[in-house]
C-alpha cells in the first residue's frame, strides 16, 4: 500500500513554522488528526475534516480510514514519546511519512545548555511520577514531560520525599511559542506557582548528605526494601541476578516474589526489562506494591495467586526466579514447561526439603547447584566473631532450544 498518512510535527509557532512538505500534506489531506489545541493552529486555507482524538484515546476511527489521504498532528517529534511511536506499532513504515519538528526536550536542553546526549528524557504524560525514583542520581540531569500544570508541584514533593530537595528546577512552558516561559526553583522551596498544562521540567539533581546511594547494579541494601522478613537477602540477592542475567526487553517471572526485591531490581537494570510478581499473602502483595514505587519501577505487575495455579494464561518469560514454594506440587514443572527455549530458570533453596527437591529435579533437566555461604562479622563481648547466616542452595538451568 502507498504512503497514505502524514505524521506532521507541529510548535508552538503553529502553521508557520512547518516545512513545504509538511504545509503540502495538510492541504491534500481529506481528514486530520490531532488535539483540539494542535488544531487551532492550523489557518482556514486547510480545508480537510478535523478530528480531536477520543477519550480515552483510541487509533481506531484513524486506521479504518486506511488507504485515504489522512493527516495526524502531534507536538514537536511525533516519534518521542509522541502518536508517531503509537502508529509505529499498527503500521508498517513505508505507509507512513513521520515529518517531525524539534522536540520539547530538544528545545529544552537548548534553553538550558545541557547538551541533550548527557541528559536522560522522561515523561509523566499518562504515566506514574514514581518512574522517576529510579532515575535520581546526585549530578543527573533529567528532562521530564509533564502530564499538566500539577507536574511540576507533585515532582518537587517527590524530590523532597527522596532526599533531593536541593534539587535545581526549571518550568518551561509553551517552548518554542509567544508565550514561553521559565521559572526557576529548588525543590525544597518551590512554592507551587500556577503553572501551563503545557510544560516540561528540567531537573539538575541534588541529594541531600544523609541521601541512601542507590545504585542500579545489583545488591541494593535490604533496608532500600520494606519486609516482613520474606526478602531474598542483599549478598544472594546479588549473586540470582547475576545468574539471571537481565537483558533489555527480557520478561521475568518472580515466583513466590515476597517484597519483590529480585523483580524489582531485574527492571532496574534497565528500562526495557519487565518484570511479574506472583505473590499470594496479601500483607507481601501490599509491600510489593510500596516497594516497587519507591524504588522506580511502578510497571511491575503483581500478580495475586499462588503457584501454579496463578501462572496460567501468562506472557511466556525469558527468566524465570522461584524463591519460595519450589516443593509445592506442580511449581518446577508449570514453570519450566512456560519458560521459553534458551530461558533461564534460577531457584533457590533454603530447607532440606526444598534442597532435596532441587537435587531431584536437577537429576532430570541438568543445571548447575551452587551453594552460597554468607557470614558476618559481629560483637562477641570485647572481640568479633563470625556469624554464618543460613547456607542457599541455588540452582542454574538454561532450558535448551529443542526442549
Amino acid at each position: 500500500m502507498a504512503r497514505w498518512l502524514t505524521v506532521t510535527g507541529i510548535g508552538e509557532d503553529g502553521f508557520t513554522g512547518l516545512g513545504k512538505a509538511a504545509r503540502h500534506a495538510l492541504l491534500a489531506a481529506s481528514t486530520i488528526f490531532g488535539s483540539q489545541r494542535q488544531l487551532d493552529l492550523l489557518p482556514r486555507c486547510i480545508r480537510g475534516e478535523r478530528h480531536t482524538w477520543p477519550s480515552p484515546f483510541s487509533l481506531d476511527a484513524l486506521l479504518a480510514m486506511r488507504g485515504e489521504p489522512v493527516c495526524v498532528l502531534a507536538s514537536g517529534d511525533p516519534m518521542f514519546f509522541g502518536v508517531g511511536a503509537s502508529l509505529a506499532r499498527q503500521l508498517p513504515s513505508n505507509e507512513m511519512l513521520i515529518l517531525p519538528a524539534s522536540s520539547s526536550c530538544s528545545l529544552a536542553a537548548a534553553r538550558m545548555g545541557w547538551p541533550l546526549q548527557d541528559v536522560v528524557t522522561l515523561s509523566v504524560v499518562a504515566r506514574p511520577i514514581a518512574a522517576l525514583n529510579a532515575q535520581l542520581f546526585s549530578g543527573v540531569r533529567l528532562l521530564v514531560l509533564s502530564n499538566d500544570g500539577q507536574s511540576p508541584a507533585a515532582i518537587a514533593a517527590l524530590l523532597r520525599e527522596r532526599g533531593f530537595g536541593p534539587s535545581r528546577l526549571s518550568v518551561l512552558e509553551h517552548l518554542g511559542g509567544e508565550a514561553e516561559r521559565r521559572i526557576d526553583g529548588v525543590a525544597n522551596d518551590w512554592t507551587d506557582p500556577q503553572v501551563a498544562d503545557l510544560n516540561l521540567i528540567a531537573i539538575e539533581c541534588i541529594a541531600e548528605s544523609n541521601t541512601p546511594r542507590l545504585s542500579r547494579l545489583a545488591g541494593l541494601p535490604d533496608s532500600a526494601f520494606k519486609h516482613d522478613g520474606q526478602l531474598t537477602k542483599r549478598d544472594v540477592r546479588a549473586i540470582t541476578l547475576t545468574r539471571l542475567a537481565p537483558v533489555p526487553g527480557e520478561l521475568l517471572w518472580d515466583v513466590g516474589a515476597g517484597s519483590g526485591s529480585i523483580g524489582i531490581e531485574w527492571m532496574r537494570a534497565h528500562p526495557g526489562c519487565r518484570a511479574l510478581a506472583i505473590e499470594a499473602d496479601e500483607g507481601r502483595q501490599q509491600l510489593i506494591e510500596h516497594n516497587r514505587d519507591a524504588l522506580g519501577v511502578p510497571g511491575l505487575q503483581l500478580i495475586r495467586g499462588s503457584a501454579p495455579q496463578a501462572l496460567d494464561g501468562l506472557e511466556r518469560p525469558d527468566a524465570i526466579f522461584i524463591g519460595g514454594g519450589v516443593t509445592r506440587d506442580g511449581v518446577l514443572d508449570t514453570c519450566w514447561a512456560r519458560l521459553k527455549p534458551g530461558g533461564r530458570l534460577i531457584a533457590n533453596a533454603v530447607t532440606l526439603q526444598s534442597e532435596m527437591t532441587l537435587m531431584a529435579w536437577r537429576e532430570q533437566h541438568g543445571g548447575e547447584l551452587t551453594r552460597i555461604h554468607i557470614a558476618q562479622a559481629q560483637p562477641l563481648g570485647d572481640f568479633d566473631t563470625w556469624r554464618q547466616a543460613l547456607p542457599i542452595t541455588l540452582l542454574d538451568v538454561v532450558k535448551p532450544f529443542d526442549a
